[in-house]
């Protein structure tokens, strides 16, 4: 990996900093668009394991990013076979991808949380925050269906059921997301999916 693409790298990491309005998972579409088609930095199933692992670890969806620059580097130095350089250029990329997309959207937050605070009755501030609704649902929507479609690419309509039941019962209900998941692996289990 040359600097220019480490630049690029981090610098669009900076951006989707930016634009992770819902958070981590809102930017799972551009993310697998830059690094498995444009860049070819991961495959589809090393992006498709990356966020499932992220996913099933305990802490924040933004832990997504850094898993995503551990694969990164790790490819990029040969694999874990090359090595303690291929293990630091991991650790490396995983902290330097994790800085890129958390570091710009928290200064931002920062600031504009003291802006919002003073003007929060203005007309402007009241539209941008029912503005950001759709938006918000929209990415996250678009996140779900690239996920469902890299597992699910024979379009199985009892996955596309489930996803749906699933869905309505988060509107719906207030039900806690781990008895979802736990309904699902069980019928997933007992379905043969």
């Amino acid at each position: 990996m040359t600097w220019a693409v480490w630049l690029q790298l981090h610098l669009h990491f900076c951006m989707l900093s930016l634009l992770a309005v819902g958070g981590a998972l809102a930017i799972v579409p551009e993310m697998h668009r830059y690094l498995v088609n444009d860049t070819q930095l991961l495959t589809e199933t090393v992006f498709s394991q990356s966020v499932t692992l992220s996913q099933i670890a305990p802490g924040p969806n933004i832990l997504l990013v850094a898993v995503m620059g551990w694969n990164i580097g790790l490819q990029t130095a040969g694999g874990v076979e090359a090595g303690v350089s291929a293990i630091a250029l991991g650790l490396l990329m995983a902290l330097g991808l994790l800085i890129a997309a958390v570091l710009p959207s928290s200064l931002l937050s920062y600031f504009l949380v003291k802006w919002l605070h003073l003007h929060q009755q203005a007309l402007g501030v009241r539209a941008f925050k029912s503005g950001m609704v759709p938006l918000v649902m929209g990415l996250m929507l678009s996140a779900g269906w690239l996920l469902q479609t890299a597992s699910n690419p024979l379009m199985d309509w009892r996955l596309l059921l489930m996803c749906f039941f699933s869905m309505v019962v988060v509107i719906k209900t207030r039900v806690h997301l781990l008895w979802l998941m736990l309904g699902g692996a069980v019928l997933g289990a007992i379905l043969g999916l």
